[in-house]
């Protein structure tokens, strides 16, 4: 048997950005990417804590230590400029796997987003 199981997850991130004019997808920083262990083109989960919106998109790579977290497309109707949101993705593991599977959590600074 295969479950589903977090695999990384950014943890109480802001929103720097909601672009509506832009195909649909999250841009994030690079640094952020790479310690959360997601890849170009992942899908991911986005849940806005202020506003409880939930909703899946792809990832777009950003320019590294900039903070960016911006919501793209359709996406941007979700969030606003300075809103907290989580994102999380899955991957499928066998079942034995999964019990001893660690994701990728991490924890930025609300402030500006940074690892620091």
């Amino acid at each position: 048997m295969q479950i589903q199981v977090v695999k990384s997850k950014i943890h109480r991130v802001t929103v720097t950005g909601a672009d509506l004019n832009y195909i649909g997808s999250i841009t994030i920083d690079e640094t952020l990417m790479e310690a959360s262990n997601l890849i170009e083109g992942e899908k991911v989960s986005i849940v806005n804590i202020n506003n409880g919106e939930r909703l899946e998109t792809y990832v777009i790579k950003g320019g590294a230590n900039t903070g960016e977290i911006t919501l793209n497309g359709p996406a941007a109707r979700k969030v606003q400029k300075g809103d907290i949101i989580i994102i999380i993705s899955y991957g499928i593991l066998d079942f034995e796997e999964a019990k001893t599977f660690k994701p990728a959590l991490v924890f930025p600074n609300e402030k500006d987003n940074s690892l620091t």
